[in-house]
């Protein structure tokens, strides 16, 4: 820019400085109005009172800034209003009134004109507290100020002066204009400008460029890209005035430089305006917000966690499909869920879990409806049929209960199907199988590995004398295993909380194979509760092909005690000595008299031993007379130096050893005797040959019945061989119970079985130690024995079957017995079982209080125990109900009546809570539902509630008779 330029310009600041003089000198200052609150003169000013201004003092703004002036409060100069009055000699117009307190944001800013001509002649108008004040113009030269202005904006894009002529006037320049102090400070509004504001204003740039209309096209005193109005010298903060410094004030009014803001963009006006602001509010510290961010990272993570849920569940549901409306099975994954028929889920498992996720495929080829039968193939490894079991969909007794058969098909050498289930404490309680090593009756508290599921002896071997392929659920579900299926079990062991099924051949307990590769067969029932599930599972109408004597035999069994002989040096005479001192009671009734394998000279013999047993025949007829009934044990095992052993070899009745062409006999040991052979049920002959010598033994001596000790699986040889091929060495008691059940003779009980013996054969609870730990397992078992399906059973003897070192004894008269306290709680417990067996007397202990113990027990079993029992009987042999129960078959519902191990049932009459502790006199007592009877002060107690601290005696036992449901107290 040239020198000339720049003199030019400065000369016509000063014309223009003199020209506002002289308007601003008749106006008076008193009147304008300020933007501080109070009356209060601003610190360091102070009010100059002239009314007349000099040229000079206006040229020298520097100075005239920083004098001291006085100010009034803002809320005096809002009343206070402003004139201003235009003489325009080329542009006639009356005098406009302007209410600038009217103007609507969202139109164009006024003309330069219109508010210099409102500001002069409106009416008093209040200003708003975010304006600041104008002093009054008296004339101004409309076409100059125009010229200025439009020199202004040409002046935007460049820093040369450039010259605007307008008519009448001659042309004026300048390059700023200096910034006067609040007196001389022009009325402006700090207001955003919108975005239809800036467009109309850009169309009047545009309009003004082209035609070269005057300046009154603009709406605003500024240049054409500036979009924004300075920052007012008081700012409202939260409601809070913020006052700022005379520095700050002079430096609030408009600015002649070009605004960095963007006409089109919002965020550019928004960041200008923060530029704008104090640095006191710019370095104002935000307010913390990290509860905020904490809740959105919260909620950004369950969005996650809903999406990916969302999505496993439905992969899950497209995978799996529902059958039978009841079974829903994933393919791929195999995973099974079983609902009851209020669509509880009442199973979950994962089937053939050594398989691996791999697609299977349909293998529906004989019955297409899928309501009944469908079938997945897994290729070369294994087929699984699931069925709907037509004999078992409900009845209309029992409509809700269903069943479902499952098989695995094995297509691999290498591939034996497993099934595991879901069991725990949030999966109902499971009760079956038989009686474990822990003597545990609930199932999920045990844990072992697979092993063949066989009988055994529970000092030895995982599992006891009875076992059955039968579980249930406290959740009204039960699982059935085939009898034809080599079933392997495992629980808590394999994987957690689960219990999982196996089918595999071995070289002992599965050796015969009915199939070239393993099949595992189950069945799946549900039902609305476990009471109403057992009911319909178990084994009816036990009474079909019983003669009248064989159903008073039973009964016979409950009323009458059975008395056990044995003794190493067993002779007739001790026969008739034994039965002396139970005639010498005389508090208990007399029945069987049991006496053990010694009658024989040798185990296999079937003949009385004439050399210690020379007048057996005369006692045994003394004995009749007395009432007592004479029972004798015999054995499948045959003693090799039995004189009948050469004779079942010759005959080929023995159990032969595998692949010798059955030539020589399969071998063990049972018992005391050293070596024995087995004989052979599967062939036809062996039965009736027993049984002629057992018609010969029964009608010489007049025997009532034969007690069959078959030992368990695990007494079998190991390399047994059958005439006829058998699935386990369990089927072998059921084989040989079924050849002789209708031959005539009288079966007292059996040792072991894994299926329910026809009556009148009682099925005996395993033979336990002399013992606190054995009088629990003889708990434990009975309850047991009862779930899986055995009514009638039949206790071992009071106080323990044999003692060992850790037993509880006393010796009195070289005689060593039980413990007294253990004897008397044992007799407690069995009077309100279905058989009470002696081996020791209470006499024998020659104590006072003991024998008015067992005098007291006989009378309970007598008056109330044994009418209870005869009513029952009848209902176990329709139904297949056992005579002792859980209590849960009270009240399936009542999550005590599960939970309780330690109490027990006599039908649905008699609620028993033994003490099972040494020295302990208290315990807690759960009632069902309903009015009992308490057995020790006969008073009436309310059923479905606890008795804390109930008092129990030595000489006591706690029970409770239910009354009828319309007793009162």
């Amino acid at each position: 820019m040239s020198q000339n330029n720049k003199t030019s310009r400065s000369d016509e600041m000063n014309n223009l400085n003199v020209s506002l003089h002289s308007i601003i000198s008749d106006e008076k200052l008193d009147d304008v109005p300020f933007v501080d609150e109070d009356d209060s003169p601003l610190p360091g000013h102070k009010f100059k009172n002239d009314k007349s201004i000099s040229n000079e003092s206006i040229s020298s703004s520097d100075s005239y800034v920083q004098e001291e002036t006085f100010k009034k409060s803002l809320a005096t100069r809002k009343r206070v209003n402003l004139k201003l009055v235009i003489n325009n000699s080329e542009e006639t117009s009356d005098n406009d009134e302007l209410n600038l307190e009217s103007e609507k944001r969202d139109k164009p800013g006024p003309l330069i004109s219109d508010v210099l001509k409102s500001v002069s002649d409106a009416p008093s108008i209040g200003l708003r507290r975010n304006s600041f004040s104008l002093p009054a113009l008296n004339e101004v030269d409309l076409d100059t100020l125009r010229s200025l202005h439009m020199k202004a904006v040409n002046d935007e894009d460049d820093d040369e002066i450039i010259e605007v002529e307008t008519p009448s006037k001659s042309t004026e320049s300048f390059s700023e204009i200096h910034v006067l102090d609040d007196e001389a400070s022009m009325a402006c509004s700090i207001e955003k400008e919108s975005e239809e504001n800036e467009k109309n204003a850009r169309k009047s740039d545009e309009s003004e460029s082209d035609t070269e209309l005057p300046l009154v096209s603009r709406s605003k005193f500024r240049t054409r890209r500036r979009a924004s109005i300075a920052p007012l010298p008081s700012i409202r903060l939260n409601d809070k005035e913020i006052m700022v410094n005379s520095e700050y004030d002079a430096q609030s009014v408009i600015s002649a430089a070009p605004s960095i803001t963007s006409v089109s963009s919002l965020a550019s006006l928004l960041k200008e305006k923060m530029q704008a602001l104090p640095s006191m509010i710019r370095k104002r510290k935000k307010p913390k917000d990290y509860k905020i961010r904490i809740f959105v990272a919260i909620l950004f993570f369950m969005i996650i966690f809903l999406v990916g849920y969302a999505y496993i569940m439905y992969n899950h549901k497209i995978t799996s499909k529902m059958y039978f409306e009841h079974i829903k099975f994933n393919s791929g994954k195999r995973l099974l869920h079983v609902s009851d028929a209020n669509g509880t889920n009442v199973l979950s498992g994962n089937l053939a879990t050594q398989i691996g996720i791999q697609k299977a495929y349909s293998c529906r080829s004989i019955i297409n409806d899928e309501k009944k039968y469908v079938c997945w193939e897994w290729a070369n490894v294994a087929k699984l049929h699931i069925s709907l079991d037509k004999n078992f969909q409900g009845s209309n007794t029992i409509p809700s209960s269903r069943c479902y058969n499952f098989m695995w098909e094995s297509l691999s050498e290498n591939f034996n199907p497993i099934d595991c289930f879901n069991i725990g404490h949030d999966r109902g309680q499971w009760y079956g199988a038989g009686v474990t090593k822990e003597a545990e009756w609930l199932l999920e508290k045990v844990s072992f590995n697979f092993t063949p599921f066989i009988t055994g002896d529970v000092r030895f071997s995982l599992w006891g004398n009875a076992i059955k392929r039968y579980f249930i659920n406290s959740l009204g579900i039960a699982i059935e295993i085939d009898q034809s299926s080599p079933f392997h079990l495992s629980v808590n062991s394999m994987n957690n909380s689960q219990m999982c099924f196996m089918a595999a051949y071995d070289d002992f307990a599965f050796v015969s194979r009915p199939t070239s590769l393993p099949v595992l067969k189950y069945r799946i029932c549900t039902a609305n509760d476990m009471k109403v599930l057992h009911h319909n599972l178990t084994q009816k109408n036990l009474w079909d092909g019983l003669k009248e004597n064989e159903i008073n035999l039973v009964k016979a069994k409950i009323n009458e005690p059975i008395w056990e002989i044995s003794d190493k040096n067993l002779t007739d005479v001790t026969i008739s000595n034994f039965t002396d001192d139970i005639i010498g009671l005389n508090y208990f009734r007399l029945g069987h008299v049991l006496v053990s394998e010694q009658w024989q000279k040798h185990v296999g013999d079937f003949e009385v031993d004439e050399e210690n047993f020379n007048s057996l025949a005369d006692i045994i007829d003394v004995l009749h007379r007395r009432g007592f009934k004479i029972s004798l044990t015999i054995q499948p095992f045959i003693s090799t130096e039995s004189k009948t052993f050469a004779e079942l070899v010759e005959k080929k009745l023995l159990i032969y050893e595998r692949l010798t062409e059955r030539t020589i006999p399969a071998l063990t040991k049972f018992k005391s005797s050293r070596s024995d052979g087995v004989l052979d049920p599967t062939n036809n002959d062996t039965i009736p040959w027993l049984l002629k010598k057992l018609e010969s033994v029964k009608k010489k001596y007049k025997i009532d019945s034969f007690y069959l000790e078959f030992g368990t699986a695990l007494d079998m040889p190991k390399f047994y061989e059958c005439h006829q091929p058998i699935l386990n060495p369990d089927e072998y008691k059921t084989i040989f119970m079924n050849n002789i059940k209708n031959s005539g003779i009288s079966v007292l009980g059996v040792s072991s079985t894994s299926d329910v013996p026809s009556p009148p054969a009682f099925l005996s609870v395993p033979q336990v130690n002399s013992t606190w730990h054995g009088i629990k397992t003889v708990l434990s078992s009975v309850i047991n024995y009862s779930i899986i399906g055995y009514p009638f059973l039949m206790l071992g003897a009071i106080g323990g079957d044999f003692f060992v070192e850790e037993s509880a004894t006393v010796k009195v008269d070289s005689m060593i017995l039980p413990e007294k306290e253990l004897y008397i709680r044992w007799l407690q417990l069995a009077t309100f079982l279905p058989v009470m067996r002696f081996k020791y007397l209470p006499s024998y202990y020659k104590d006072e209080s003991l024998t008015e113990i067992a005098k007291e027990l006989a009378l309970i079993r007598q008056k109330t125990v044994n009418a209870i029992f005869d009513k029952f009987v009848n209902i176990a042999m329709d139904e297949g109900l056992p005579l002792v129960r859980p209590l849960w078959m009270l009240d399936p519902h009542d999550a005590a009546c599960v939970s309780v191990v330690d109490e027990f049932s006599v039908g649905d009459q008699i609620i028993v809570a033994p003490i099972l502790e040494k020295g302990l006199t208290i315990r807690e007592v759960y009632l069902p539902t309903g009015v009992w009877k308490d057995g020790i002060d006969g008073s009436l107690r309310k059923g479905s509630r606890w008795i804390h601290n109930y008092r129990v005696l030595e000489n006591q036992i706690a029970f409770f008779v239910k009354m009828p449901d319309n007793t009162r107290f």
